[in-house]
């Protein structure tokens, strides 16, 4: 969806010579998150640790 103000347009599903100028800030990993897996009675334990990766943009102008 894009809007000048005035008008609104709508993409079905993208928007028509729409321009998107942006530039990366940072590329990094998340926050560790533990993973734990249990079962009672069984002696079953597994810990396990997840990072997701993610890039952080800053949209500097947009024009369609």
């Amino acid at each position: 969806m894009y809007s000048d103000g005035e008008t609104i347009t709508l993409g079905n599903p993208v928007v028509e010579n729409a321009v998107v100028k942006a530039h990366v800030v940072e590329q990094g990993r998340g926050r560790k998150q533990l993973v734990f897996k249990y079962k009672r009675r069984k002696g079953y334990r597994k810990m396990q640790g997840h990072r997701q990766q993610y890039t952080e943009i800053k949209i500097e102008s947009i024009s369609a």
